[in-house]
């Protein structure tokens, strides 16, 4: 039996106790004395040409060098002295099957010997059926190896795609559920295929018939018609996960179905965790989804809709680096393929997590990476672009107030919004989440709309002007079958309020 974490952040925004910890005390670096909203991101596009890149990582060989996939089969280099490099240091494209929107080299993952070894692997979709496979490629000798494969015909989607090398040295691998919607297959809760599944294999050497081996600590070694390879089971299509260098835990971004993008958080070792899909998306049940009686899951730790103007989350990293330690050492840095919102996430201490949105990326960025030393890069699709990311400290220019009486099941919210910055505020929108379990029933001093879970409050026109140093007021009363915490995350026109009281 396995605990359903207890993790709410965007869509029960309350914070509370972590049953299964999720990660050991933040490095000495962490900057959690910085508050997230008051920390910007920007990106500088460093270099274009590329064509759909994919993902990006970098060697450990003192070269300073990326190396960047392309959906059609080949690998660039990049060095921040010289630049994108013309001729591929790598290219598989006759065994690339790129059909379709969402297949074509998809990973890259360098073992922690490849400056001696020359060895790395890839991820890709194969002809002619698209197979979701993992293969060996050697440098010297421009050898690719298959080692793995999951047939994935019927549709062309969620092809998962990620890989990783863990802190324990396995290969860890992403898939999809399989595509379609709704997870046709119910691909998510089965444990006899990898669709739908984070895998963990060492491939340091081979055994039996295997190129790989199977770790003998992997949670579906002695389950009778379950994967082997199986480490995590439960997601829909986690296209990006990365560990945190710090403490070792593993950070997913599972895509949604069309109501919940979702992040995950999983304490390091704590493989046969079920992620939910598709009983749950995000933290609400799927309408028919795959429920298993007695089954119990693990909540995501941050959720947020479409409504948004989201569409597929794009998962990233912790930031580990030197240059913004100051600012977001030990924050997790995501971003998502439609709205370009740059989600900043932190454990609170408390056992939840702090979260803003601290500026946007360029338009379809498809993956985050880091170089050797920690700094972050961002390759997005169809304009082909490497993007450096900077972050810096930028105090907010607005706060929100709020007071919450709650009864039975309703609950009035006053807000008062202040103008902290030099300028005047001349039309304003307020946006703001709320709980599943909340619904407006009236508002004054506005102008309210909610989608989903989303509330947008615009001026009531007498209120439109918010001077310098001035607040304005609003509310709203709101029926509800639960929990009542206000939310933790307020923007003003799209920029990042302080939150008060």
């Amino acid at each position: 039996m396995r605990l359903r974490l207890a993790f709410v952040l965007c869509a029960l925004l309350a914070v509370v106790p972590a049953l299964v910890p999720s990660a050991t005390a933040a490095p000495e670096e962490d900057a959690s004395a910085v508050p997230l909203p008051s920390i910007g991101a920007t990106t500088t596009q460093v270099a274009s040409g590329l064509r759909r890149p994919t993902a990006v990582v970098a060697p450990d060989d003192g070269t300073d060098r990326l190396f960047i996939t392309e959906k059609s089969g080949t690998v660039r280099v990049y060095h921040p002295d010289t630049g994108l490099e013309r001729t591929p240091l790598i290219d598989i494209t006759a065994s690339v099957d790129e059909s379709g929107n969402e297949r074509g080299l998809l990973g890259i993952a360098l073992p922690s010997d490849f400056a001696d070894s020359r060895v790395l692997y890839l991820a890709y979709t194969a002809p002619p059926d698209g197979a979701v496979t993992l293969a060996r490629y050697r440098l010297d000798g421009s050898r690719l190896e298959p080692l793995l494969s999951q047939e994935h015909a019927e549709y062309n989607n969620h092809n998962g795609g990620q890989l990783a090398f863990g802190p324990d040295g396995n290969l860890y691998w992403s898939i999809g559920d399989g595509g379609g919607s709704g997870d046709p297959f119910r691909s998510g809760q089965r444990l006899d295929t990898l669709l739908g599944k984070i895998m963990r294999i060492d491939v340091s050497r081979a055994c039996g018939s295997l190129a790989y081996c199977v770790p003998a600590d992997n949670p579906f070694v002695d389950t009778p018609g379950a994967r082997a390879e199986i480490w995590l089971y439960g997601l829909r299509n986690p296209w990006r996960f990365s560990f945190d260098r710090a403490d070792g835990s593993m950070w997913i971004g599972d895509v949604g179905q069309g109501h919940w993008e979702e992040i995950d958080h999983i304490a390091p070792g704590r493989g046969g965790l079920n992620l939910g899909w598709s009983c749950y998306e995000g933290l609400e049940k799927f309408t028919d989804g795959d429920c298993g009686p007695g089954e119990e899951y693990t909540e995501p730790v941050f959720t947020y809709s479409p409504y948004t103007g989201g569409c597929s989350v794009i998962g990233g990293h912790v930031y580990r680096g030197r240059e913004y330690a100051d600012l977001v050492g030990g924050t997790y840095i995501a971003t998502d393929y439609c709205s370009s919102t740059v989600w900043a996430l932190r454990p609170d201490g408390r056992g939840g997590y702090e979260q803003a949105e601290i500026g946007r990326t360029p338009t379809q960025v498809t993956s985050v990476g880091t170089t050797v030393d920690g700094e972050f890069y961002m390759v997005n699709d169809l304009p082909g672009g490497l993007h450096k990311v900077s972050f810096s400290r930028e105090e907010p220019t607005c706060r929100v107030d709020r007071t919450v009486r709650a009864w039975g099941t309703g609950m009035t919210v006053d807000l008062t919004v202040t103008n902290t910055g030099d300028a005047p505020v001349n039309g304003w929108t307020l946006e703001f989440p709320l709980t599943l379990d909340q619904t407006i029933v009236s508002d004054w001093n506005t102008d309210l709309t909610q989608l989903s879970n989303v509330i947008k409050a615009s001026d009531a026109t007498h209120n439109a002007t918010i001077a310098p140093g001035a607040s304005i007021t609003l509310g709203y009363l709101a029926e509800h079958t639960g929990d009542t915490t206000p939310p933790p995350r307020f923007t003003l026109n799209g920029d990042a309020c302080a939150v008060g009281r």
